[in-house]
């Protein structure tokens, strides 16, 4: 009795996990690969820089984690003036994204609004079309 008992249990949890993973892959299917990428933040524009530095001067250092500690360690002591050019190149960054998602918001908006009236129209076709053989009917 007891395994039985454990085992309703597992199918449960079975059950779950698998719900889970189905709205996983549900999500991923359910994005447009049209969307604009968000932009890169003031760090993330200062580690494009920093990265080539490093390499250059650690060509034999291929880890990934010893180049992002130094990056985040040389982004703590650098002064607000020396972070100026990379905020500013990130709102840069920041303010062309929004423009082009202003223009994707826009095409989604104008796809939805073609596809209310594709299907309002064929609703008044077919009452038109219903009024016209009463009429008929009529004479």
């Amino acid at each position: 009795m007891k395994g039985g008992k454990s085992k309703g249990k597992a199918d449960n949890k079975l059950g779950v996990k698998k719900s889970a993973a189905q709205t996983k892959k549900e999500k991923n299917a359910a994005k447009d690969p049209n969307k604009p990428k968000r932009p890169a933040s003031a760090f993330f524009v200062f580690m494009e820089d920093f990265r080539k530095q490093y390499k250059e001067k650690h060509p034999g250092n291929k880890s990934v984690a010893a180049v992002g500690k130094a990056g985040g360690d040389k982004w703590k002591h650098l002064t607000d003036a020396e972070k100026a050019p990379y905020i500013a190149k990130a709102e840069k960054r920041k303010a062309e994204y929004e423009k082009l998602m202003d223009a994707y918001n826009r095409k989604q908006a104008g796809e939805a609004e073609e596809d209310e009236e594709s299907d309002k129209s064929k609703s008044e076709v077919d009452e038109e079309d219903g009024s016209d053989e009463e009429e008929e009917d009529d004479d």
